[in-house]
Order: C-alpha cells, then sequence, then structure tokens
C-alpha cells in the first residue's frame, strides 16, 4: 500500500465512522480466508461491514474524530465491525459465528454514543433479542393496556350520550304544566266564589 492508497484508506474509514454509529473492535487471529468471507458475508446482511485494518492508519483515521482513545485496543490483528443499523444484530451476528469457530473472532472493545463498551458489555448486548423481536414484544405490551383504554373511553362515550338524552327530555318536558299545578287549580277556582260573594243585605233581614 503505497502512501496515495494509505490517505485514501484513512479518509474512507474516517467518513465511514461519521456514518457509524457503532463500532466494534476485534481480534480476528486463527480464522482462514473462508471464515473471514462467510463473517463478512453475514455481517453485510445485518446491515454491518467488516475490514481487515491495519492499526496504524486506524489511529491515523480517528485522530481528529471526535471520539474516546481507542489506541490500547489497536494492537495486534484487527478487525473493524462497522454497524450502520441497529447496535444488537452485529454483536450478534459476531458472537454466533465465534460460537460454531473456536470462539474466534474475539471482542477488543466498542464505541457506541461516543462512549467506550468493554468485551463483556458487547457480549451482553449480544445476548438481547433482535430489534425486530423487540418491537413484537413492545407491541404485544402496548396491545392490552390499550385495548382497555379504548373500552374504557367507549364506555364514558355511552355514558355521556345517555346524559345528554336524559337532558334533553328533562328540557323538553318542561314546558308542560306539572300535575301537581293543575290538581291546584280546582281548589282555587273553588275558593273563589266565597271571595267574590256579596254581603248580606241589612233591610232583607227585617
Amino acid at each position: 500500500m503505497n502512501r496515495t492508497e494509505k490517505q485514501a484508506f484513512v479518509d474512507d474509514f474516517r467518513e465511514k465512522l461519521q456514518e457509524a454509529p457503532v463500532l466494534y473492535l476485534t481480534d480476528f487471529s486463527g480464522l482462514d480466508v473462508k471464515s473471514m468471507t462467510l463473517l463478512r458475508q453475514q455481517l453485510k446482511a445485518s446491515g454491518a461491514e467488516y475490514l481487515v485494518v491495519k492499526n496504524r492508519l486506524v489511529k491515523l483515521a480517528v485522530a481528529d474524530v471526535d471520539m474516546p482513545d481507542i489506541s490500547e485496543a489497536l494492537l495486534g490483528p484487527t478487525g473493524v465491525v462497522l454497524g450502520y443499523g441497529g447496535v444488537v444484530e452485529p454483536a450478534k451476528v459476531v458472537s454466533d459465528f465465534a460460537k460454531e469457530h473456536d470462539d474466534k473472532p474475539v471482542f477488543k472493545l466498542g464505541i457506541l454514543d461516543k462512549k467506550v463498551v468493554s468485551a463483556v458489555e458487547i457480549q451482553r448486548l449480544a445476548e438481547l433479542p433482535p430489534r425486530e423481536q423487540l418491537l413484537a414484544e413492545l407491541a404485544g405490551a402496548l396491545e392490552a393496556p390499550m385495548a382497555a383504554l379504548v373500552s374504557a373511553l367507549e364506555g364514558k362515550v355511552q355514558e355521556m350520550a345517555g346524559l345528554l338524552d336524559a337532558l334533553r327530555e328533562q328540557k323538553e318536558g318542561g314546558g308542560a304544566e306539572s300535575p301537581e299545578a293543575e290538581a291546584e287549580s280546582p281548589v282555587a277556582e273553588a275558593e273563589s266564589p266565597d271571595a267574590e260573594a256579596e254581603p248580606p243585605d241589612p233591610e232583607n233581614e227585617n
């Protein structure tokens, strides 16, 4: 790799770092070309990329990038996993691949949200369910409470509709004369003749 090629790698790698939200450093010692090709294919299917890099060039590429110092992990054979999709998927791919290939490759460290994560923490991420499964479980967890909420709202709407009907009937019946008022009318009429009767004539009494 001549000087021009080295600079091209540095520039390209720096650009990839800006695009990838997750980076895992691995030690691929003991893996043959066939195994490496298979690992690349599996990572590509998960939305990630696997690069075999020269440590010195990676150090140059990250020198001007806002990220933690990873120089302590840039020793020995280094394969870089750049995840452009989820965080769990590439970690799971490498972990599952290692189980079938004598624990190779091995995680060195990772960078998530500009923070260093250890190999142990990456392994924990690999044990989490895939993104699609998590979303399905979340949707299922929300479905039951949401159904209960809809049912409760429907009950309140029906209750409000019944109340409005009752108020409407009461308002429509307010213009009619009440039975009590009708019952009092004859009494008032019966009392009227006595009140309007003329006093007796004294001459007639004699």
